[in-house]
């Protein structure tokens, strides 16, 4: 079974967007919803019972501790699956896209599959200028820093073996900075994975939760907290 994590903080006009999106192109795949309800101040959680109600593939839970960090680890812990990836609920991810991680994650037997917004074959619209300027730079650093050449740590939306998210926890980041510790572990910890590249639209409804001021500590904590890691692994070894 495939789980795909949704965390979801004041998104009530995107629920039923939501459950028609996936109902209607993943009809030939076992797969299941974990939408985590992430202390939303609007009728968010209220809505996804009543519209999820009638679907048994489509599970709701209410975030233990604030953040997006408390609802990806929420999620894992409530996924049945043994594949996992993680999409937001603005839709910007395209489940074409999906379908190609379960495939590519199945077929060679790879611990994670990784999209990239920023490949030649790469399909980007309606990304903010300036949050696309600081991106490329942030990203590009930690290529250097890790000696890598993938190029979109940052960006939500990948796919993982449910062992080895198992296997790189704890899971410290309670943020957006979540998306850079979960594969930033697997490449230190020598996982097996492969990048592809996807394509990516901008939020059609609702407001923005990532704000670059007030995340941009939490980002470089994690790159040193993960750094520091991959360090003391080596020597280890």
């Amino acid at each position: 079974m495939l789980s795909i994590i949704i965390p979801a903080r004041n998104e009530a006009e995107n629920i039923q967007d939501i459950l028609d999106y996936f109902d209607s192109k993943l009809k030939n795949i076992d797969f299941e919803v974990v939408l985590i309800n992430d202390f939303s101040e609007d009728d968010t959680l209220i809505k996804a019972k009543n519209i999820f109600k009638e679907k048994k593939e489509f599970k709701v839970f209410n975030n233990e501790k604030k953040g997006l960090g408390g609802a990806i680890n929420l999620g894992i812990e409530k996924s049945n699956g043994k594949i996992i990836s993680i999409m937001m609920a603005d839709l910007s991810d395209d489940l074409e896209d999906l379908i190609k991680y379960k495939d590519i994650i199945e077929k060679e037997n790879v611990d994670a599959v990784f999209g990239s917004r920023f490949m030649s074959d790469s399909n980007v619209k309606n990304y903010p200028i300036q949050k696309l300027i600081l991106n490329r730079l942030f990203n590009k650093f930690v290529s250097f820093i890790f000696w890598n050449k993938y190029n979109d740590y940052t960006n939500a939306f990948k796919i993982y073996k449910k062992k080895a998210l198992i296997d790189i926890m704890p899971l410290v980041s309670e943020s957006f900075n979540i998306f850079l510790e979960m594969p930033l572990k697997i490449i230190s910890r020598n996982y097996t994975y492969k990048i592809i590249p996807i394509s990516w639209v901008g939020r059609r409804k609702g407001k923005a939760k990532f704000k670059i001021k007030e995340l941009s500590s939490k980002y470089f904590f994690t790159l040193l907290y993960c750094f520091i890691e991959k360090n003391l692994l080596n020597l280890k070894k």
